[in-house]
């Protein structure tokens, strides 16, 4: 499949910068996938298109404050995103404005204004584009292996938004896009991106689906820096995807399969629980199971065990937009997008919602 088939023209204003001033306030725009009829709604509306019965697959990843900020002794500015400790003080990271620092000089990880910061060392440029920093001491002379990564990014670290998500170092407008770009069932930290179709779920909406008769499952696969990574091959088959690592327990695979083999719809909640429970099934069942996956659904995909997509808009020539081309089929999926974008949905991240069922 050539990538440029995965193109579609969109507003720039159409990128929401902002979500919803209530997470299921959201729009919501229904594709049944077999006729391509397409039906307007809002996200806390979406009962009236499932049934009792029905599993919606949740991803309870947490997003980590992966995004950093940081400087020279020259005073030259950095910017950076965790992607894993390797080890105890050894952090993968990419890095913006790293070009002119040299191996093993030190770096101060924090903003200017920042009252605590982090020394640490560039001890490797990597062939991937990656860089590996060794982190030290803190302003104080103290020694950093006693925190751990999570608890530096907590006094350090900012939201991992997206790039097409604008912010400056404001730290009032990070405090909000750390309560919003955060799903209210997040639970196990590791993610450097959101699942952003749970980010339209609220508690009360949540409780009012169960009263209905839907059950709900969770998975956790942690979101890697690949979800923004666009297709720049000429065929998306020549695409390399990135690894995450997932993971799913006795519990859920038991609901999942029991609700499959009583009628029920399975409905992944975003690409991530899709590509997870893709990962997992076998003859139409879940397994146990957890570990990197690196399955990348592209048209042609045969589905072994989703019956729905609840899912955002993405973004043209990515992975993710060709996962949901093989679901539903390209054709009715760009249908979907241009009739978004001619009713002024918003997009992306931040943006509004589809059912695809």
């Amino acid at each position: 499949m050539r990538t440029k088939e995965l193109e579609y023209d969109l507003p720039i204003e159409l990128i929401a910068q902002q979500p919803a001033r209530i997470r299921s306030k959201s729009r919501l725009l229904v594709l049944d996938r077999d006729s391509g009829r397409l039906t307007e709604s809002s996200f806390e509306k979406i009962g009236d298109f499932l049934r009792a019965g029905d599993c919606l697959v949740l991803n309870d990843t947490k997003v980590i404050p992966a995004r950093f900020f940081g400087h020279r002794s020259s005073g030259g500015k950095i910017e950076g995103l965790f992607l894993s400790e390797i080890e105890t003080g050894l952090w993968l990271v990419m890095l913006k404005g790293a070009h002119k620092v040299k191996l093993n000089e030190k770096i101060i990880l924090a903003d200017k204004r920042q009252k605590k910061g982090f020394q640490a060392a560039l001890v490797e440029r990597r062939p991937d584009g990656f860089f590996t920093l060794k982190l030290e001491t803190n302003r104080f002379g103290k020694l950093t292996t006693g925190p751990g990564y999570q608890a530096i990014l907590e006094k350090i670290g900012f939201p991992p938004l997206p790039p097409y998500i604008k912010r400056d170092k404001n730290l009032k407008q990070a405090k909000a896009d750390r309560l919003r770009y955060q799903t209210v069932f997040a639970k196990t930290p590791g993610a450097v991106a959101a699942p952003t179709a749970g980010l339209h779920f609220t508690q009360s909406l949540i409780g009012r689906l169960k009263k209905q008769g839907i059950l709900f499952a969770h998975i956790t696969l942690h979101t890697g820096t690949g979800t923004f990574k666009p297709v720049t091959a000429e065929t998306i088959e020549q695409h390399k995807i990135g690894t995450e690592y997932f993971s799913i327990d006795e519990k859920n695979a038991q609901l999942i399969n029991a609700a499959k083999k009583n009628g029920g719809r399975i409905i992944a909640v975003g690409t991530t629980s899709v590509r997870t429970l893709e990962t997992v099934a076998e003859d139409s069942k879940i397994r146990v199971r957890s570990g990197t996956t690196g399955l990348f659904i592209r048209p042609g995909f045969e589905f072994k065990i989703i019956d729905g997509i609840i899912t955002n808009f993405h973004l043209p020539r990515s992975t993710l937009l060709a996962l949901v081309a093989a679901f539903a089929g390209l054709d009715k999926v760009k249908a979907a997008y241009a009739y978004a974008a001619t009713n002024r949905y918003r997009f992306y991240s931040y943006g509004d919602a589809m059912l695809i069922i």
